[in-house]
């Protein structure tokens, strides 16, 4: 396994966040002033949590959960992971429990990223925490990279090497074990040494 890593979808190797802000405004909703720094939807966006969290099961239910972007320089550093260095990866992300999302969600990555770097999807509904689905790897040393802290912390509590994607929400989080990245190009020089 020494050769495998796992890896949050949203905010990690996709830009949800881009794609549900230009979404949410065809329904009515802007991002407020200093929104970029607030991790809840509803303090982004001046709505309540209730609809929050209705407009992201909507959008992570919709065709356009299949159109996401890739995340800053995800694109290049990931495949160069897979093809130069042989690493593959699993995805595990808090999307839906919709088949027809998941679905969605495998084909963006696979035309992004390619047919072969993926080697396990795991799928869990929408905002679940990851606590049973990284069980698996537990004091496996793996690296995880994970945008939300108490999934990052969760992970490196069972023994796993978290790294934390940088974003307005999360940049002043600290702690001794974990390392912040700005981008895959330091995730790269980290697992390969380069």
């Amino acid at each position: 396994m020494s050769n495998l890593i796992l890896t949050d979808v949203d905010g990690v190797i996709l830009d949800w966040e881009y794609a549900f802000n230009v979404w949410v405004q065809t329904h009515g909703h802007s991002r407020i002033e200093g929104g970029e720094y607030k991790y809840s939807i509803g303090k982004r966006y001046g709505i309540s949590e209730e609809e929050a969290k209705r407009l992201i099961k909507y959008f992570n239910e919709s065709a356009a959960i299949g159109f996401l972007p890739p995340l800053r320089d995800s694109m290049y550093y990931l495949k160069r992971l897979h093809e130069k260095h042989g690493f593959i990866f699993h995805a595990i992300t808090s999307l839906s429990k919709d088949q027809h999302s998941c679905k969605l969600r495998e084909m963006n990555i696979k035309k992004l990223f390619g047919e072969t770097a993926f080697e396990k999807f795991v799928f869990l509904d929408t905002g679940a925490d990851k606590d049973e689905a990284l069980e698996p790897y537990r004091n496996s040393g793996l690296y995880f990279i994970e945008d939300k802290i108490d999934n990052c912390v969760t992970g490196m509590n069972m023994g796993l090497q978290s790294l934390l994607m940088t974003h307005g929400h999360n940049m002043d989080f600290a702690h001794p074990k974990i390392t912040h990245v700005k981008n895959w190009k330091q995730i790269y020089e980290i697992v390969t040494g380069e």
